[in-house]
């Protein structure tokens, strides 16, 4: 059973019992400071569990995308660890309680996903008497498989938020996967029992304190862990073998010359890549970007360490983006909003593979000198100072600092990893003169400010002005001076270059003295009141202290707050069209496009859509005046201005009023009229988590720019129908009813020959001590014939046992049928089709009258087919 087909079941099961399906809330937490990352699939749902928020639904399933880094060193040395994965959830939110969901997790375990009773184990918390009497007296589990346990392990809780006891079913997957050790049982740390889905009983919150407080209303969440149960579904020994895998490293060893199972060492590095491409590609997409804080660190380590280990297959050159293309196409239907922010996320990676590249290799190099100094001086250890300087001088993380060290069979002194940093802390508190660079990014930028004052930003007011440098920094280093073809950053005095901010990106600008051009491609503001120019020198030699003049790229200013503008116009309508409850969630302003997230709990419609794109567009018919002051925020407040939910504002704030139709708290630029947005055009509307829309549209020239493309889309099409534009709508109709005729009539050719492959079929039925056996090979084109035609047989046989076979390229696709008449004699058709699958490498289960598998090697497909008469044999009673 594939990872796609686990996931479909799943939810159309307890669709089912009454669930409505939601789509995966972002890895980003909404509203949640709490929490870096989305880890579990009741992330999404605390408000429901805790009464601060009404559910719409009191039955929820979902498959969420969770992100973990704990474990993060663990990943690729384990068949289990992930940094990436998803976990399938049912939720009640005071609805049913524990007499509902035992029963329905041993149901979809046992009877959808055939998994053989006496391999499952169960355990509940200490006291839980309520569970032990569910599962031994209802479920009617044997109370020697029933394993009371500890907090530790059946207590679930994340830091402050809902929790209670749990009960989590293991699979027994045999002796052979064990330690051998006399107590080895369920806990035991070897890879024997696997669990593979914790049902939690919500009945407590855990404040920040740590105290316990008894739930108004008890719910249940569960979690059952997607790549896990492929794994013992597919009969592979980690989740890495599983499909939801190896398209992603099989693509990764392609890149890189190798094959996966070939080394320990490539398989490894191919684990780890896959595992934290998933995560990043993910993260990125969901909004996430590399930084030196928060979760942009953990971006920004799961990324560099893909990076390491793919320098560790040969692959010197950025190639993380292009396993990030992998991972689109392998997960894109489940999740659309990778396949919609493709772009942006494979330029996030390759730029920061790209600035990581230079980092890498400077800091292997020391740090291998540093491992021949250790061991020239007989010395396990690693210097706690010379794993600072790496960090600081270099941004080499202490996680890979520790890693390669521990590959060479050396430590670090971390102790004196914290001292150094602790020192440098204090200097930059104290705001001392520097004389290395500080890797504590606030710290520095804030010593630097509190040195060179503030920057002056004039850019609401002009495009150009002359100015001052400041300071220059190459490398993270203060220089006095950089030359052609080198990148640096560098401080003015003033500026007109606006910082990225709000969703709006940076200015690019051109920065210019006699003999002297520096391109801007980024600007920031790492503290409050500090701008920070990134760019790289074009011709002369720059150096501190010049004076020179910047000039902002006018027309992507212009492109940008033609966008930024209409995000404001595009709130207001969406809460005229949708309702009040509408709120921003974040934004994208480039000069392109722009991106607009919001609270909603449905699909908006296209007749909604419409709406709202002309009641946009009206406004900029209307050209009303775009209005920007400063005033206090309560005056603000007063005057209706939207602020966004969860930002910080001072005692001043920046308005922008765009007529009566909206008035805003906003820093970014704009334009002066809505007249100079020029045409709207929303381009696509999808969901991003539960209760979270977003829509993306486009302005100005760059609307032009779709419509004409459409236009000429359109007129390709006429032309390939051959039709006028006017009649291309009739004539596309009347080829789709055309197509859909020619698939009946397909459709019944196939059926006619499925009866005459049938026919000969029936020829090759052998005896199995008075039973009727068949095992062949058809030319079924997928499962759904593989399944039809097993039927027909059984219908044309009446008692009989059928395993038949179809190759489907390279994989093999396999179905298998016991007549009820014949079960009390011992045949079983899932463990006869597992026996048969695991012979061509895959895997697969089923009931004991139909069951279905599939296998990787088409090539021992004779051997398997002639194999099933022997297994079928052996599990008749005489």
């Amino acid at each position: 059973m594939t990872g796609k087909e686990i996931r479909e079941k799943f939810l159309k099961f307890f669709e089912a019992r009454g669930h409505r399906i939601l789509p995966s809330a972002s890895l980003i937490p909404a509203n949640d400071p709490s929490l870096l990352w989305t880890a579990a699939g009741m992330v999404p749902f605390k408000p429901y569990f805790t009464g601060a928020a009404k559910p719409d639904f009191r039955r929820v399933t979902t498959c969420q995308k969770c992100l973990r880094t704990p474990d993060i060193e663990s990943v690729g040395r384990t068949a289990r660890h992930h940094t990436f994965f998803e976990m399938l959830g049912n939720f009640s939110f005071g609805d049913y309680f524990k007499e509902k969901a035992i029963p329905w997790a041993w149901e979809f375990t046992t009877r959808v996903l055939g998994l053989p009773e006496e391999k499952l184990w169960v355990t509940i918390y200490l006291d839980d008497d309520e569970a032990f009497n569910i599962w031994h007296r209802e479920v009617g589990l044997p109370p020697e498989r029933i394993v009371r346990m500890g907090k530790d392990t059946n207590f679930w809780e994340i830091g402050v938020g809902p929790c209670g006891p749990c009960s989590e079913i293991y699979v027994d997957l045999g002796e052979e996967r064990g330690c051998g050790s006399p107590g080895c049982g369920v806990g035991c740390d070897c890879d024997r029992y696997l669990e593979i889905w914790n049902l939690v009983f919500i009945q407590f919150f855990r404040d920040e304190a740590g105290n316990y407080a008894p739930l108004d209303s008890k719910g249940i969440d569960t979690g059952m862990g997607l790549e896990r149960v492929a794994s013992v579904l597919q009969g592979v020994p980690s989740n890495f073998d599983t499909d939801l895998f190896r398209e992603i490293m099989d693509y990764t060893a392609g890149l890189a010359g190798v094959k996966y199972g070939a080394d320990s060492r490539t398989d490894m590095a191919l684990k780890v890549i896959a595992d934290h491409c998933r995560a990043v590609t993910f993260a990125i997409s969901d909004g996430a970007l590399p930084s030196n804080e928060g979760r942009g660190y953990v971006l920004r380590r799961l990324l560099r360490r893909a990076v390491r280990f793919g320098r560790l297959l040969g692959l010197n050159e950025p190639f993380l983006y292009r396993v990030a293309g992998a991972v689109i196409r392998q997960m894109g239907d489940a999740y659309p909003e990778l396949p919609a922010n493709q772009e942006h996320v494979l330029k996030i990676i390759r730029s920061e593979e790209e600035r990581f590249g230079e980092t890498l290799a400077q800091g292997t190099e020391i740090l291998n000198r540093l491992v021949q100094e250790a061991r020239a001086a007989g010395s396990p250890v690693i210097r706690g100072e010379d794993a600072f300087r790496l960090y600081d001088t270099y941004g080499f993380p202490l996680e890979l600092t520790r890693e390669m060290a521990a590959e060479e069979g050396l430590t670090v002194d971390e102790e004196g990893f914290a001292r150094a940093m602790e020192e440098q802390r204090e200097r930059a508190r104290r705001a001392r003169q520097e004389t290395e660079y500080l890797s504590e990014r606030d710290a520095f930028y804030q010593a630097l400010r509190n040195k060179l004052g503030e920057t002056r930003f004039v850019g609401y007011d002009t495009l150009e002005t002359r100015a001052k440098v400041l300071a220059l920094l190459r490398e993270g280093r203060p220089v006095d001076k950089v030359v052609a073809g080198e990148e640096v950053e560098f401080i003015l005095d003033v500026t007109p270059c606006y910082a990225e901010s709000g969703g709006q990106v940076s200015d690019h600008a051109l920065v210019s003295a006699p003999e002297l051009e520096v391109q801007v491609l980024e600007v920031y503001r790492p503290v409050e009141g500090f701008i920070v120019h990134r760019g790289k020198v074009q011709n002369g030699v720059f150096k501190k202290n010049d004076s020179v003049l910047v000039v902002v790229d006018g027309k992507r200013r212009r492109d940008t707050a033609r966008n930024h503008s209409a995000t404001h116009l595009l709130h207001r309508a969406l809460k005229e069209v949708l309702g009040p409850h509408v709120n921003q969630a974040g934004s994208l302003v480039e000069p392109d496009r722009l991106r607009f997230d919001f609270t909603h709990y449905a699909a908006v419609s296209g007749e909604e859509l419409h709406r709202i794109e002309e009641m946009v567009n009206q406004a900029v018919l209307e050209n009303l005046p775009v209005q920007t002051f400063v005033t206090s925020l309560e005056e603000a407040r007063a005057m209706g201005a939207v602020a966004l939910f969860g930002e910080k504002y001072g005692e001043q704030v920046r308005v922008v009023k765009m007529g009566d139709f909206s008035i805003e708290l906003c820093g970014g630029t704009h334009v002066r009229s809505t007249a100079e947005i020029g045409l709207f055009k929303l381009i696509s509307e999808s969901s991003v988590g539960a209760g979270l829309r977003r829509v993306e549209a486009v302005t100005g020239t760059a609307a032009l720019r779709y419509v004409r493309a459409r236009e000429e889309q359109l007129a390709r099409i006429a032309s390939l129908v051959k039709a006028t534009q006017a009649e291309v709508v009739h004539r596309v109709e009347s080829l789709v009813n055309e197509v859909k005729e020619l698939e009946r009539e397909s459709e019944g050719l196939r059926a006619r020959l499925a009866r005459y492959e049938v026919q000969s079929l029936l020829e090759q039925v052998k005896d199995l001590d008075g039973a009727k056996f068949l095992a062949a090979r058809t030319s079924a084109p997928d499962m759904e014939s593989l399944r039809a035609m097993v039927d027909l047989l059984r219908e044309r046989l009446g008692s009989a046992v059928i395993l038949l076979a179809s190759p489907v390229g390279e994989r093999v696709n396999l179905v298998a049928a016991v007549t009820k008449d014949l079960l009390p004699r011992g045949l079983h058709a899932g463990k006869l089709i597992k026996e048969v699958a695991s012979m061509l490498g895959g895997g697969g289960g089923g009931r004991p009258e139909m069951a279905q598998a599939g296998g990787r090697d088409a090539s021992r497909l004779q051997e398997a087919l002639q194999k099933a008469y022997n297994v079928a044999a052996a599990q008749l009673k005489n």
